[in-house]
C-alpha cells in the first residue's frame, strides 16, 4: 500500500500508482461544521483523515500573520475588479515609483507554516504563495483599464507584472530554501477563464502572463518540485503553453466550462500532464444523488486516468454540496485501478 504522498507523487510523474489520487478540497468557513456534523468529526484534518484525503495545501497564506505589512495595497477600498485602481493613469513605468502599493518580501512570517510542513506526516504537502498576480495587477489599474492597457501602454503593464511577480518570486524561493524537501509541490494560481472563453486573448497571456508563468515552473523544479497550476474557467487554448512550459498537473477542470470536459481534455492533452478535479461542483455535487457521484467519479476516472487526482472542479466547496455526495466521490476515487 502506498502512502498518500508517495501516491500524488508517482501520479502527478506518470507512474504507477495503486488508485487514483483524492482531494476533497478546502471547504469554505461554513461548510466545516455541516460535514462535522455527518461525519462526527471536530477538526478539518480529523475529516481528512476521516475521507483518507491524500492532499495537504499548507500555503503560507493560510495562516494568520504571514503578511507583516499589507500586500500591494490598492490605495483604497475596492468591492469589484471593475473599480478603477491606483494604477489607472500610469502611462509611464518610471512613474510606479510614486506609488506606495508594493510588497516588501521581507515583512514575512513563516514560522507556523514551516512547522505545518514539517509535522504534516506521510500525505503530499503543496505549497508556495498563492501568488495571485494577474487579479492583483488587474485591481491596480482596474479590469477595464487593465485590458486598455494592453494595447495602449502594453511597456506599463509589463513593468507593474513585473513587480507583482518578483515579489511572489522572491517570498517562494525564500520559503523554498527554508522548507527544502518538507513540500511536495509548488500550487500556485490566476483565474485566466471565464465559463465560456479565457480573459484575454490567447496572444496577450502568452505576451504578459506565460513568461512568468514559466519562471514560477522552472523555480519549483529547480527546489526538486512538482508544480500544480491553478485556474478556473475556459482555458483549452493556452493548456498546450502550460504542457510547453513544464506544468506537472492542472487544477481544477472546471468541468461545465467550455470545452473543459474530461473527453475533450484527454483527446487534446491526454498523458502530456496529470490532471486534477474535473468533479462538477455547479449542478453533479450539489443536485446528483450519491449513486450519480459516484457512477461520475468512475467515468473521470476512466477517461482521464490513470494520470489523475480526483477532486472538486472547485476546491471551496459550499455549504449546498451535501456530505453524502463527498463521501461518494471520496469512496469511488479510492478504489483500485482496474488492470487487465
Amino acid at each position: 500500500m502506498m502512502t498518500s504522498r508517495e501516491r500524488i507523487r508517482a501520479i502527478i510523474a506518470g507512474e504507477p500508482a495503486d488508485r487514483s489520487g483524492f482531494w476533497l478540497g478546502q471547504p469554505k468557513a461554513d461548510t466545516w461544521p455541516i460535514y462535522h456534523a455527518y461525519f462526527g468529526t471536530d477538526s478539518a484534518e480529523a475529516l481528512r483523515q476521516r475521507l483518507d484525503d491524500d492532499y495537504r495545501w499548507l500555503s503560507p497564506d493560510w495562516f494568520e500573520g504571514v503578511y507583516l505589512a499589507p500586500v500591494f495595497t490598492l490605495g483604497r477600498e475596492k468591492t469589484s475588479h471593475g473599480m478603477r485602481g491606483p494604477l489607472a493613469a500610469v502611462e509611464d513605468p518610471a512613474q510606479l515609483d510614486d506609488f506606495d502599493c508594493w510588497a516588501d518580501p521581507d515583512q514575512l512570517y513563516l514560522d507556523e507554516c514551516l512547522h505545518a510542513l514539517r509535522t504534516a506526516g506521510p500525505v503530499y504537502r503543496a505549497s508556495g504563495f498563492w501568488s495571485p498576480f494577474f487579479h492583483i495587477v488587474m485591481d491596480l489599474f482596474g479590469a477595464e483599464d487593465y485590458l486598455v492597457k494592453l494595447y495602449e501602454c502594453p511597456e506599463v503593464v509589463h513593468a507593474v507584472t513585473d513587480r507583482v511577480c518578483g515579489y511572489y518570486y522572491e517570498v517562494n524561493r525564500r520559503l523554498f530554501e527554508l522548507a527544502g524537501d518538507d513540500i511536495d509541490a509548488l500550487f500556485f494560481g490566476n483565474d485566466f477563464g471565464t465559463q465560456r472563453e479565457l480573459f484575454l486573448r490567447p496572444e496577450h497571456f502568452r505576451e504578459f502572463l506565460l513568461p512568468w508563468i514559466r519562471r514560477f515552473i522552472d523555480l519549483g523544479h529547480a527546489y526538486g518540485y512538482q508544480v500544480i497550476m491553478h485556474s478556473c474557467g475556459a482555458i483549452h487554448q493556452i493548456i498546450g503553453d502550460l504542457i510547453d512550459a513544464g506544468l506537472d498537473a492542472l487544477h481544477p477542470l472546471q468541468a461545465r466550462a467550455s470545452r473543459m470536459d474530461a473527453e475533450t481534455i484527454a483527446r487534446d492533452f491526454g498523458g502530456r500532464v496529470c490532471f486534477f478535479g474535473g468533479i462538477d461542483t455547479q449542478d453533479l455535487l450539489v443536485h446528483g444523488t450519491p449513486d450519480a457521484v459516484a457512477a461520475e467519479v468512475r467515468r473521470v476516472k476512466a477517461v482521464l486516468g490513470p494520470r489523475v487526482i480526483i477532486s472538486p472542479s472547485h476546491e471551496a466547496l459550499l455549504p449546498n454540496v451535501p456530505p453524502q455526495n463527498v463521501l461518494a466521490m471520496a469512496e469511488v476515487a479510492h478504489e483500485p485501478w482496474i488492470t487487465a
